[in-house]
C-alpha cells in the first residue's frame, strides 16, 4: 500500500518576508548608524600608528632646518671677569767705591679684567654640508612618502573593520533568519507526527537542525561583538554601528579595466617605490659626501673684543710712591681661514668604497620595492576581478537557491519530499546570501587595496564608498 504524505508547511516559509524584515531591521540601524567617511574622520585624530607617523613627517622638517643652519652664519657672544690681587717686593744693593746703598722696592697691584667678546663665523665653501642639506630635503620627501602610505594604510584598515562589522552583523541575520525557519519548521514536524502524516525522523532531524543553530548563533553574536570592538579600538568611538549597502547593491567597475595600466601607475605613485628611489638618491649624496673629504673647507670669521680693565698698581721705591692706573681697550678682527686635509690614514678612501656598496644596496632595494608592488597591485587586481565574477555567480546562486527552496517546500507539502530536504534548501540559499554579502564587502575593500598597492588611494575615495552605502 502506498501511502501519500501532506505536510503543512512553516508560517513566513517564503523569503519575502524575511528579506522585508532584515530590510526594515538594517534601515532602523542606519539611523543611528555613522558612515565609513565619519568613522575614517575619527580614526585620523585617534589611530596612534598614523598619528605617530604624521609626527615623524614634522620632525623630519624641522631636522631639515638644522641643516639648513649649515650655511648660516653663527654668532656668540662671551663675557668673563676676573679679580686679580698681587704683592711683591724687590731689594737693591748699590755698590761704589766710596759707599754701599740697600733700598727696598714693594709693588702692589690690583686690577680687574672684563671682557666682552663678540664673535661671528659663515661657511664660504664646504661640500659635506651642501651634500647634507640635500640629504636631509630628500629626507623630507620620504617622511611625507612614509605619511602618505600610513593614511593609505588607516583608509583600508578603516574600511576593513567597517565591512567586518557589517559581514559579522549579516551572519547574526542570516542564523538567526536560519534558526527562526527551523523552529518553525520543527513545529510542523511535531504537529504532522501528532497527527500521523509523518515519522519522528523529521522531529528529530528538525530538532537536530535548530539545536545546531542555537551554537551557531552564539558563534555568530560573539564574532560580532568582537569585530565591533575591533571597530571601537580603531577609531576611538565607543558605540561604532556603520551603515549597511544601499539596496540595489551596484558595486563600481575597476577603472582602468587592464592590469598593466595599474602597474605602470603604481610605478609612478606608490610610497613604498617613492621611499626606496628617495634612499637610493641619499645614498648617492653620502657617496659625494665621502668624497669631499678631500676637499678644503672656507670659513670666515670675525671677531670684535671690548675690555674693561680696572684697578692700579701701587710700586713703592724708598720714599717714593708710584701709581699706575689700567685703561679700556678694544680690539677687532677679521679673517678667512682655508682648511685642507692632506692625509687621513685611508680613512676618505674606505668610507667612500662604503658608500658605495650601500649604494649598491639601496639599488637593489629599490628593485625590489617595484618587484613587490607590482605582484602585489596584480594580485589585488585580479582578486577583485575574481570578487566580481564571485558575486555575479553568487546572485545567481542566491536566485536559484531561492526557486529551489520553492520547489523543494512544494514537494514537502505534497509529499514527494522529506523534512530535511526542505532544511537543507533552506540552509542552502541562507548561506549563500551570506556568502553573497561577504564577496561584496570583499570586492569595496579589494577595491580599496588595489588603489593602495597602486598608489592611487585617497580620502577621496572613501567618499566613493559612502555613496554605496544607506544614506
Amino acid at each position: 500500500m502506498t501511502l501519500t504524505r501532506r505536510h503543512s508547511l512553516p508560517r513566513a516559509a517564503g523569503l519575502a518576508p524575511l528579506a522585508l524584515a532584515m530590510a526594515l531591521g538594517f534601515a532602523a540601524e542606519a539611523a543611528n548608524a555613522q558612515s565609513l567617511k565619519d568613522l575614517y574622520e575619527s580614526a585620523r585624530a585617534y589611530d596612534a600608528t598614523y598619528l605617530g607617523a604624521r609626527a615623524q613627517a614634522d620632525s623630519a622638517q624641522f631636522r631639515a632646518d638644522q641643516a639648513n643652519a649649515l650655511f648660516l652664519p653663527t654668532v656668540g657672544l662671551q663675557a668673563s671677569s676676573t679679580l686679580i690681587r698681587a704683592d711683591s717686593s724687590v731689594d737693591t744693593t748699590t755698590a761704589t767705591p766710596a759707599s754701599t746703598t740697600q733700598s727696598t722696592a714693594a709693588t702692589e697691584t690690583r686690577s680687574s679684567a672684563n671682557q666682552v667678546v663678540l664673535s661671528a663665523q659663515q661657511t664660504l665653501f664646504n661640500k659635506a654640508n651642501g651634500v647634507t642639506v640635500d640629504q636631509a630635503e630628500r629626507s623630507v620627501a620620504i617622511a611625507q612618502a612614509a605619511l602618505r602610505a600610513a593614511e593609505q594604510d588607516l583608509i583600508v584598515r578603516v574600511a576593513q573593520a567597517y565591512f567586518d562589522v557589517l559581514a559579522s552583523n549579516d551572519a547574526l541575520g542570516t542564523v538567526q533568519s536560519n534558526k527562526k525557519f527551523i523552529s518553525e519548521q520543527l513545529a510542523s514536524a511535531k504537529r504532522n507526527f501528532e497527527v500521523g502524516t509523518t515519522t519522528i525522523t523529521d522531529t528529530r532531524e528538525a530538532q537536530a537542525r535548530f539545536d545546531l543553530s542555537l551554537a551557531q548563533e552564539l558563534a555568530a553574536e560573539n564574532d560580532l561583538r568582537v569585530k565591533r570592538l575591533a571597530l571601537e579600538q580603531l577609531v576611538g568611538r565607543p558605540g561604532a554601528m556603520p551603515r549597511p549597502l544601499a539596496v540595489p547593491v551596484a558595486l563600481p567597475p575597476v577603472l582602468p579595466p587592464a592590469v598593466d595600466d595599474w602597474v605602470t601607475g603604481a610605478d609612478a605613485n606608490s610610497p613604498a617605490i617613492q621611499q626606496a628611489q628617495l634612499a637610493l638618491d641619499i645614498a648617492k649624496l653620502e657617496t659625494e659626501k665621502a668624497k669631499a673629504g678631500h676637499l678644503p673647507t672656507v670659513t670666515l670669521g670675525a671677531s670684535y673684543t671690548k675690555s674693561y680693565p680696572g684697578g692700579s698698581s701701587e710700586t713703592t721705591s724708598g720714599p717714593a710712591l708710584v701709581t699706575t692706573r689700567n685703561g679700556n681697550g678694544s680690539t677687532g678682527t677679521l679673517g678667512v681661514t682655508l682648511n685642507v686635509p692632506l692625509f687621513a690614514g685611508y680613512a676618505v678612501q674606505n668610507r667612500v668604497k662604503e658608500t658605495l656598496s650601500l649604494e649598491e644596496k639601496s639599488r637593489n632595494d629599490l628593485d625590489v620595492a617595484r618587484r613587490g608592488v607590482a605582484q602585489g597591485t596584480r594580485t589585488a587586481f585580479f582578486g577583485v576581478q575574481s570578487g566580481q565574477a564571485q558575486v555575479k555567480a553568487l546572485e545567481a546562486a542566491e536566485s536559484s537557491s531561492k526557486l529551489a527552496l520553492e520547489a523543494t517546500q512544494l514537494g514537502y507539502k505534497v509529499g514527494v519530499r522529506v523534512n530535511l530536504d526542505v532544511l537543507n534548501a533552506q540552509t542552502q540559499l541562507f548561506q549563500t546570501q551570506r556568502d553573497l554579502a561577504k564577496a561584496r564587502y570583499d570586492v569595496i575593500v579589494g577595491g580599496l587595496r588595489l588603489r593602495q598597492s597602486a598608489g592611487q588611494l585617497k580620502p577621496d575615495d572613501v567618499q566613493a564608498v559612502n555613496a554605496l552605502l544607506v544614506p
